[in-house]
């Protein structure tokens, strides 16, 4: 019984590094889409990423989700909300990267859990322990010190983690699962970027038919390189605790971090290296406290388990409550692997 879920966790790790590490060796992908420039990559991206989810789509018959979101306006317009704060992620992203900003653009996914906190406190009135202050505060420090770095505000870095951090609130709201979400931000961004396509060869500027089956090879598989990525990461997200996913994380843009510097020569100063060892500091402050509360949240539920599986309960005095436990505990997992997932793409 022990061999079957220590595969199933070995199986979610390797999926679990092979999202990250396709996330974090994508900006080796987006140099080789040039002459395109970003703008027309990023419509490339939509189009194809449509055609890859509608075909996993059709692998698995999955299609009843779409009545039912057709028939919740609110939802329509969360979505559409998603698809929006989404598609300015992915084309500053790939402009960034093309245009020599590697660097700046991982350290927007490293201050995006930072991002995140903030806008919990602001938005949803979050209250948050001391450890996380801490952590915020050494954040907003070390955007000081980069803007100084920099000799302006680190913004290619904010636009993309105020993004992401829109994005995965908005889809925490929407409550639709990773395909699907997919499907149906794409399916709101697939008429713009397919008339922007167009528009762009009437022009005579579109190198998708003027660079060789090559690079019309190279732009179409940009669907596959936004869905793979995400079906790994569903993979992982129900195999492997939530508090694993949120370590693994780190990777992209610790991968991103290094292709910038080793691969792609951009220059890092001094203050430049103070700035990101503050981000640095954060994040462990942030894991830190992290693993401690689960920790302690475990503890607490070994306590409880304990406590209801005293066998010197009478009869009928909640014999069932053992057996009942572990059915709910496996539910909340899965709804939290869920949300996870909806978040990250």
């Amino acid at each position: 019984m022990t061999g079957k879920p220590a595969a199933e966790r070995r199986i979610g790790l390797l999926n679990g590094f092979a999202a990250y590490g396709m996330w974090g060796l994508v900006p080796l992908f987006w140099p080789l889409l040039k002459p395109a420039g970003a703008v027309e990559i990023l419509a490339h991206r939509m189009v194809w990423s449509l055609v890859v989810v509608a075909v996993a789509l059709a692998v698995i018959r999955r299609w009843a989700w779409i009545g039912e979101l057709v028939r919740q306006p609110r939802k329509l317009a969360l979505i559409t909300v998603a698809a929006a704060v989404i598609t300015v992620n992915w084309g500053l992203y790939i402009w960034s990267v093309n245009s020599g900003h590697v660097v700046e653009a991982s350290l927007g996914y490293f201050i995006n859990p930072l991002v995140t906190i903030a806008m919990g406190v602001l938005l949803l009135k979050e209250r948050l322990r001391p450890v996380q202050w801490a952590a915020v505060g050494v954040g907003a420090l070390a955007v000081v010190v980069l803007t100084v770095g920099y000799g302006r505000p680190p913004w290619i870095s904010l636009v993309l983690a105020f993004s992401f951090a829109t994005y995965g609130l908005v889809k925490k709201k929407v409550n639709l699962g990773g395909v699907e979400s997919l499907a149906a931000e794409t399916a709101i961004q697939f008429l713009p970027a397919l008339g922007y396509l167009v528009w762009l060869g009437t022009q005579g500027e579109s190198t998708f038919g003027a660079e060789g089956a090559g690079h019309a090879l190279l732009l179409a598989a940009t669907g596959v390189v936004t869905a793979l990525p995400l079906v790994c990461f569903g993979a992982a997200a129900i195999r492997v605790p939530l508090s694993t996913l949120g370590l693994l994380q780190y990777l992209a843009p610790v991968f991103q971090f290094l292709l910038g510097i080793l691969y792609f020569k951009e220059a890092m100063p001094p203050e430049r290296w103070a700035g990101f060892a503050l981000v640095w500091m954060a994040l462990v402050l942030l894991t830190w406290d992290a693993l401690r509360t689960a920790r302690r949240a475990a503890r607490a539920l070994s306590g409880r388990r304990a406590g209801a599986g005293d066998t010197s309960a009478p009869p009928g005095a909640g014999g069932a409550v053992p057996a009942a436990a572990p059915s709910g505990e496996a539910e909340a997992e899965a709804e939290a692997a869920a949300q996870a997932l909806e978040t990250k793409r």
